[in-house]
């Protein structure tokens, strides 16, 4: 008799597995579905690639200006152009295919070194606020009273004022510079994640299980964290994805204002603000790095989207 209950014992543990193993290959085929979710995984991939491997795709040190590099062949204040030989440039010029900057610094390396910084500002500031706010947000949802509501207002206060000009406020008192700039954005994202996570504790924490592992006498804590949370992180991906692009905009435009990033740091909106003024003289230096803004937080604003649809219980019939 205990020889078939093990039996059955083992065979229920694999159909569970089994079960969880398909509920996520669902979710990826639905994303793979999506040729929107497609195009940022592809975009996202490129900018991780670059980013990894920033030091040995760059031929020049991003912070290292060519008027410190001994027997450079040609005057770099001369020459701010692109220079691709390829294209006709001469051969004994050194080749810079996006130009040099301002300061006489390659461009194409501090493009590439700015794939590396921007993400880990987005990945940085997001763990952060998800952390925080995770945190927040399912003790309010979960225990309710005076401590919800404590926890609310304060989050209220914070959505109260614009995201932007709340990070302004606070690096403005912190002081300008790129920890500080971090700081910030991940203060103001904490609010989004706080919501969102108790929303889904509050749907969750009346499910049977919950209730019966209450009616056992398992701990309040143990409960929130173990048996609700793990249910409730859906709606988190999604925002999670989804913010990482508003947090790399954000970054970047408080550098552009002079508040984050410093030079020489090869920080995509502190380079676009170091050449606003060359827009006619030199519009390369403008727009290449906007649009290297542009198309990481359109990866992850893709991805985000193609998420949300992957992981919509609503949306089941269609897999």
């Amino acid at each position: 008799m205990s020889q078939e209950v093990q039996v059955i014992q083992s065979l229920d543990a694999e159909g569970l597995s089994v079960q969880s193993v398909s509920l996520w290959n669902i979710t990826w085929h639905r994303l793979l579905r999506r040729k929107s979710a497609i195009v940022g995984m592809i975009i996202l991939g490129i900018m991780v690639f670059i980013a990894l491997t920033a030091q040995w795709l760059a031929p020049y040190s991003p912070t290292r200006s060519m008027l410190d590099v001994d027997g450079y062949p040609v005057r770099p204040e001369k020459r701010k152009s692109p220079c691709i030989h390829a294209f006709g440039c001469p051969q004994d010029q050194p080749q810079h295919i996006m130009g040099l900057d301002g300061n006489a610094r390659d461009e194409f390396s501090r493009i590439l070194y700015g794939a590396r910084l921007s993400l880990m500002v987005g990945l940085l500031t997001v763990s952060f606020a998800i952390v925080i706010g995770t945190v927040l947000g399912a003790l309010g949802g979960y225990f309710g009273g005076w401590i919800d509501n404590t926890i609310m207002r304060v989050m209220d206060v914070l959505l109260a004022f614009p995201s932007l000009l709340l990070a302004i406020a606070i690096v403005t008192v912190l002081g300008p510079g790129l920890q500080n700039a971090l700081l910030a954005i991940g203060i103001v994202s904490i609010p989004a994640y706080a919501r969102v996570v108790r929303a889904s504790v509050l749907s969750v924490r009346e499910m049977e299980y919950v209730s019966a592992t209450r009616a056992l006498g398992g701990d309040a804590l143990q409960i929130l964290f173990r048996r609700i949370l793990p249910n409730a992180l859906t709606p988190l991906i999604v925002q999670g994805t989804l913010g990482i692009a508003t947090a790399i905009l954000d970054a970047a435009a408080l550098s552009f204002l002079g508040l984050g990033a410093q030079p020489p740091t090869p920080e995509w909106g502190a380079m676009l603000g170091a050449e606003r003024n060359q827009v006619f003289t030199a519009p390369h230096l403008v727009f290449l790095p906007g649009i290297a803004i542009a198309l990481t937080v359109l990866s992850f604003n893709l991805l985000g989207d193609g998420l949300r649809d992957a992981l919509d219980p609503r949306l089941a019939h269609v897999s």
